[in-house]
């Protein structure tokens, strides 16, 4: 679900805030970003069980693949107040990245190697059970 962020702004520039529980719909708790990537490298490319995430390009574009395990659909992020609301047991995959991107995630759980789900088999799995 793709989500409008605030904007602010003038001939001066432009400031966007993302604040947890309000403009993102569940308690932050782990914020990363994803930068310098060669051109043709792709990210993601997983599910989770429980955390939801918010992909926000702040810079430059990148392209996503969502899967709900039924439907594909391919977004394009490539402003910094517009993001992505991926929640759990959905299959993402970025890619198609612009020469200096900067990818921001936003999380609803700490790392945890065992909310992953890597294999696509695995998570085709889980979605038909």
């Amino acid at each position: 679900m793709r989500l409008s962020l605030p904007l602010f702004g003038d001939r001066n520039g432009h400031i966007t805030s993302i604040t947890s529980l309000i403009e993102v719909p569940f308690e932050v708790k782990r914020l990363f970003y994803l930068y310098d990537l060669p051109a043709g490298e792709s990210r993601g490319a997983h599910a989770h069980y429980d955390c939801h995430q918010l992909l926000v390009a702040v810079s430059g574009s990148f392209d996503i693949l969502i899967d709900d395990g039924y439907r594909k659909d391919v977004v394009t992020l490539n402003r910094p107040n517009s993001g992505l609301l991926i929640v759990p047991g959905i299959w993402a995959a970025e890619y198609n990245f612009s020469s200096g991107a900067i990818c921001l995630v936003i999380t609803s759980d700490l790392f945890n190697e065992h909310d992953y789900i890597r294999n696509y088999d695995e998570f085709k799995e889980y979605k038909y059970i």
